[in-house]
Protein backbone atom coordinates (compact mmCIF):
# COMPACT_ATOMS: atom_id res chain seq x y z
CA UNK A 1 0.00 0.00 0.00
CA UNK A 2 0.96 3.59 -0.49
CA UNK A 3 2.13 5.58 2.50
CA UNK A 4 -0.55 8.23 3.25
CA UNK A 5 2.11 10.74 4.30
CA UNK A 6 3.88 10.39 0.95
CA UNK A 7 0.59 10.90 -0.86
CA UNK A 8 -0.18 14.05 1.13
CA UNK A 9 3.34 15.38 0.53
CA UNK A 10 2.92 14.76 -3.18
CA UNK A 11 -0.45 16.54 -3.19
CA UNK A 12 1.08 19.51 -1.34
CA UNK A 13 3.95 19.66 -3.83
CA UNK A 14 1.58 19.57 -6.79
CA UNK A 15 -0.72 22.19 -5.29
CA UNK A 16 2.24 24.44 -4.48
CA UNK A 17 3.59 24.15 -8.02
CA UNK A 18 0.16 24.84 -9.51
CA UNK A 19 -0.48 27.87 -7.34
CA UNK A 20 3.04 29.12 -8.02
CA UNK A 21 2.37 28.93 -11.75
CA UNK A 22 -0.91 30.84 -11.37
CA UNK A 23 0.85 33.53 -9.32
CA UNK A 24 3.69 33.76 -11.86
CA UNK A 25 1.21 34.19 -14.71
CA UNK A 26 -0.62 36.90 -12.77
CA UNK A 27 2.66 38.76 -12.16
CA UNK A 28 3.54 38.30 -15.82
CA UNK A 29 0.35 40.06 -16.89
CA UNK A 30 0.75 42.81 -14.28
CA UNK A 31 4.32 43.58 -15.32
CA UNK A 32 3.39 43.57 -19.01
CA UNK A 33 0.49 45.95 -18.38
CA UNK A 34 2.72 48.26 -16.34
CA UNK A 35 5.37 48.36 -19.07
CA UNK A 36 2.68 49.09 -21.65
CA UNK A 37 1.39 52.00 -19.55
CA UNK A 38 4.95 53.32 -19.31
CA UNK A 39 5.22 53.18 -23.10
CA UNK A 40 7.65 50.24 -23.10
CA UNK A 41 5.15 47.63 -24.30
CA UNK A 42 6.24 45.39 -27.15
CA UNK A 43 9.33 47.19 -28.37
CA UNK A 44 12.81 45.82 -27.81
CA UNK A 45 13.52 48.11 -24.84
CA UNK A 46 10.33 46.92 -23.17
CA UNK A 47 11.19 43.26 -23.69
CA UNK A 48 14.65 43.74 -22.20
CA UNK A 49 13.23 45.76 -19.31
CA UNK A 50 10.75 42.96 -18.64
CA UNK A 51 13.45 40.27 -18.82
CA UNK A 52 15.75 42.18 -16.44
CA UNK A 53 12.90 42.90 -14.03
CA UNK A 54 11.77 39.26 -14.03
CA UNK A 55 15.35 38.11 -13.42
CA UNK A 56 15.87 40.51 -10.51
CA UNK A 57 12.59 39.42 -8.91
CA UNK A 58 13.51 35.74 -9.33
CA UNK A 59 16.96 36.24 -7.78
CA UNK A 60 15.56 38.17 -4.81
CA UNK A 61 12.84 35.58 -4.15
CA UNK A 62 15.25 32.63 -4.45
CA UNK A 63 17.86 34.29 -2.22
CA UNK A 64 15.20 35.06 0.40
CA UNK A 65 13.86 31.51 0.32
CA UNK A 66 17.42 30.16 0.56
CA UNK A 67 18.07 32.24 3.68
CA UNK A 68 14.76 31.12 5.15
CA UNK A 69 15.61 27.47 4.47
CA UNK A 70 18.98 27.92 6.16
CA UNK A 71 17.35 29.52 9.22
CA UNK A 72 14.92 26.67 9.72
CA UNK A 73 17.56 24.03 9.13
CA UNK A 74 16.58 22.93 5.65
CA UNK A 75 18.63 22.87 2.49
CA UNK A 76 18.37 25.52 -0.16
CA UNK A 77 17.91 24.43 -3.74
CA UNK A 78 21.11 26.28 -4.59
CA UNK A 79 24.12 27.56 -2.72
CA UNK A 80 26.38 30.45 -3.56
CA UNK A 81 29.91 29.40 -4.49
CA UNK A 82 31.45 31.69 -1.84
CA UNK A 83 29.52 29.91 0.91
CA UNK A 84 30.43 26.40 -0.24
Amino acid sequence: MTDPRAMVQTMISLASASLGLVAALAWNEAIKATLTKLGLGEDLAGLYTYAILATVIAVVVLATLGRLAAKIGGNAAFEREAEG
